[in-house]
């Protein structure tokens, strides 16, 4: 009796999580899709047309290389701390005191490396001067990226949640001011888009920390140096991960800009950013579901319950709309890009095809690396990553001297591809995952399904229609193959307790 009643709490316990998982999966995406799309399309692209492709890619370049070094802002401690606090809240407080002074001291850290870094690959004056208000940025993101892990690791999802689209909401109604009103005389210069953008990031970090602050009570800000030191030793592998990632999913438009002659350099890497735009839009959703994964999956493993059922559940949600995104992409990469901007359309698109191929690889990435990251297996996946980084590197150098933009595009997407499935491997290693065959024939019919219906697709009259076949057709087919179960979804958002 005692073994049945364990069970039975096992299985209400496992029906929770995957209840909260469904809930609030459906209201972050809902918040995200009511923000973030007009932010990439309406703003974010809007901004890229009107400054032109070489003084955006000027732009991207150096974004992206405040966006590899910012593992020293860091260091792991987001991860670690999301998984340490998700199974030992207790330790909150004590935490967050130590955690924010080591937070500053490394804000020190990373701004010093990252400007000699610049010096050191010949930066100029103009971009050091741009540079520094985007190391700025990274320290607002990744402070409140930190204050946000506390927030999901006690599982204040829907709080977490309406904080994830505040500095894309202040950003669109302070963009929309410069480039939608006649306030600036119908004239917008490229550092503006980085000076709005810090506005947002600072104003969303005081009120996540204000609402930190509210929950876990008063705090003390200390620096304990041999906390910082214990505190790092554990999370440094978590550290090396991001940086190892940072570098094959960020490197390719900083080696454009400097492997490339000037301006062609700053002009390709403004032609790669018009297609990446696209693919780091559909990409925060999976990082979304990631972040609401890690808590769950850390708990789970910590009392030893039966994690399939939610691996399938979540690899179905994100990996299917992930292959109908790609798949469609690819079939009507020009419609998209000729809608979205004036110039480079056809280079553009080009790209825009082979780095959304690459997307099934990204959404594998947030389901698996998650899971292994919730299991500690840091050891796996920074092999999985050090190869990656070299798979990329190696690609790029070869590549963008004969192919420019494109040799980018064809690295990024093999080495998504490549350390998604090495993820998927390692998981199923680990974990002795064995998916049921029926699951896995449904899958396979589903994506030739959705290659079929991507091709066919370009028949129909009209290009429009077309493409919305190439989505809403594969969509359909993987509800009547019940590869996803509405009645069970259904089910799931209903039960709370059982």
């Amino acid at each position: 009796m005692v073994k049945i009643a364990i069970f039975n709490l096992r299985i209400n316990t496992n029906q929770v999580l995957r209840h909260k998982f469904v809930t609030n999966l459906i209201l972050l995406v809902f918040l995200n899709l009511l923000i973030k799309p007009f932010w990439v399309l309406g703003i974010d692209r809007t901004v890229q047309n009107v400054v032109g492709a070489e003084n955006y890619g000027f732009y991207f370049a150096l974004f992206n290389f405040s966006m590899i070094l910012n593992i020293l802002l860091d260091l792991g401690i987001t991860n670690f701390n999301n998984r340490n606090i998700s199974q030992h809240r207790f330790l909150v407080r004590k935490h967050l005191s130590n955690i924010i002074g080591l937070k500053l001291i490394l804000a020190i850290v990373y701004a010093v490396f990252s400007l000699v870094a610049a010096a050191v690959i010949g930066y100029s004056r103009i971009q050091f001067f741009l540079l520094f208000f985007l190391i700025l940025n990274q320290f607002l993101i990744s402070f409140t990226l930190y204050l946000r892990s506390n927030l999901s690791a006690l599982q204040f999802f829907r709080t977490d949640s309406l904080i994830s689209v505040l500095d894309r909401t202040l950003m669109i109604v302070l963009c929309s001011l410069l480039l939608f009103t006649n306030i600036t005389g119908g004239v917008f210069r490229i550092e503006w888009f980085v000076y709005v953008q810090t506005a947002a990031y600072l104003v969303t970090m005081l009120v996540t920390l204000l609402i930190v602050l509210v929950k876990t009570g008063r705090v003390t800000v200390r620096v304990n140096l041999r906390f910082c030191l214990v505190f790092l030793k554990k999370s440094y592998p978590y550290a090396l991960l991001i940086l190892l990632m940072a570098f094959y999913n960020r490197i390719d438009s900083v080696m454009l800009e400097r492997l490339l002659p000037d301006p062609v350099g700053k002009q390709e890497a403004g032609i790669y950013a018009q297609a990446f735009r696209l693919l780091d839009a559909v990409a925060m959703f999976g990082a979304l579901v990631g972040g609401l994964l890690l808590p769950m999956f850390s708990s789970m493993l910590k009392k030893k319950e039966n994690i399939a059922p939610m691996v399938q559940l979540s690899f179905t949600l994100l990996f299917i709309p992930a292959v109908v995104i790609a798949v469609s992409s690819f079939f009507y990469d020009r419609d998209i890009m000729a809608l979205l901007y004036h110039a480079h359309v056809d280079d553009s698109a080009d790209i825009l095809g082979l780095l959304m191929a690459g997307f099934p690889g990204i959404a594998a990435t947030y389901i698996f690396g998650t899971l292994l990251t919730a299991n500690g297996s840091l050891r796996q996946l920074n092999t999985m990553a050090c190869g990656g980084m070299l798979l990329n590197i190696g690609l790029n150098l070869w590549l963008i001297p004969h192919y420019q933009a494109l040799g980018s595009a064809f690295s990024s997407m093999v080495t998504q591809l490549a350390t998604g499935a090495a993820q998927v491997v390692i998981a199923f290693a680990l974990f002795r995952l064995k998916p049921p065959a029926p699951y896995l024939f449904r899958l396979i019919v589903f994506l030739l399904f959705t290659l079929a219906a991507g091709y066919f697709s370009q028949m129909a009259g009209h290009r429009l229609v077309g493409y919305l076949l190439a989505i809403a057709l594969p969509m359909l087919f993987a509800l009547a193959i019940q590869l996803i179960n509405l009645r069970d979804i259904g089910r799931i958002i209903l039960s709370r307790n059982a």
